[in-house]
């Protein structure tokens, strides 16, 4: 995958990606480190679960290793998927070199495990000596805000190390992250990124509360997972006909207009799919086109009317549009 040079660098604070043909952009996190804004996820079709886990899965490598030959080169995967062997082996099938690549993984803190440990064992079942990015996976282990204050120092320790170049969260609300900012003492490192499911359906404003505008202040960037949901999870719906429109108007997919409005929001993106010729299309065509602001605020005004979350639905009542 092609990254734009500094010149055209992105940040946190939700600017929209200067059209660069051919090329789809990095974004600049606070830390200063760069991380690729569409990048393949290993949730959803590739997760493992029960008797699974006990066996190594050859089409997730396989598929893993079709998304790496598209040009892939920004992988997300995490211990609750259960196939970070699986992405290990894809990592060393691929022969790319490991400085061309951006892994992700995230820990969900199992009970009686620490962060530490969970880390630790991330590490040796990617096979490797470090992640670009490590995530706490959701803020619902923590039963005291205490507990919470207490993961993300082992979080600043492991960045601290050297073996994550950057820390973030995922599936944090408002209230989560500034937990966080109140830890006592002050932080030695914030959140760079806030992992959430997003889509015109799930734009997280409720009650007062906006959690993107919130991240943007506090220099979060957002990276969005299921951004496609709209489509394969919650048709019929408003955005259809927006999305109908746009595609004809650019000559390209509902799919690649669902994936430029995250992108055109300064929203590193996140898709999935063991389609190779798919997976090459999206990086030739999403460079290709540019949604105008109106645009993206017609197709954000009609993801308005109408609610779906599609993961973490017990933690939140049918409503909760946070």
């Amino acid at each position: 995958m092609n990254s734009a040079t500094s010149n055209f660098e992105v940040d946190a604070t939700g600017v929209s990606p200067k059209q660069l043909h051919g090329v789809i952009p990095s974004l600049k996190l606070a830390d200063g480190n760069e991380i690729p804004m569409l990048g393949y996820g290993l949730g959803t079709a590739n997760y493992k679960s029960g008797a699974a886990l006990d066996t190594i899965s050859e089409p997730i490598i396989a598929a893993t290793v079709t998304a790496l030959n598209a040009g892939y080169l920004h992988l997300d995967g995490a211990e609750a998927y259960g196939n970070e062997t699986e992405l290990g082996r894809a990592i060393a099938q691929s022969k790319l070199p490991r400085s061309s690549l951006y892994i992700t993984t995230k820990t969900t803190v199992r009970a009686g495990d620490t962060v530490t440990q969970a880390f630790n064992r991330s590490l040796e079942k990617l096979g490797l000596d470090y992640v670009d990015l490590y995530l706490l996976h959701s803020p619902f282990f923590a039963n005291t805000p205490q507990e919470l204050q207490q993961a993300w120092r082992e979080m600043e320790k492991i960045k601290d190390s050297g073996m994550a170049k950057s820390i973030g969260v995922s599936n944090f609300l408002i209230e989560h992250l500034q937990t966080i900012f109140d830890i006592p003492g002050g932080l030695q490192y914030p959140p760079v990124v806030n992992q959430i499911e997003y889509h015109p359906y799930l734009q997280h404003v409720a009650e007062g509360q906006d959690l993107i505008a919130y991240c943007r202040e506090k220099q979060i960037a957002i990276e969005a997972y299921s951004p496609l949901t709209a489509i394969t999870k919650a048709a019929p719906g408003p955005v259809d006909p927006v999305y109908a429109k746009l595609a004809k108007k650019y000559g390209v997919s509902e799919a690649e207009v669902a994936l430029r409005w995250c992108l055109d929001q300064g929203i590193v993106t996140l898709t999935t799919s063991s389609n190779e010729e798919r997976l090459k299309g999206y990086l030739k065509k999403l460079p290709s086109f540019k949604l105008t602001p109106k645009e993206v605020e017609d197709i954000a005004a009609a993801g308005k009317e109408k609610h779906f979350r599609q993961f973490w639905t017990q933690k939140f009542d049918a409503n909760d549009r946070r």
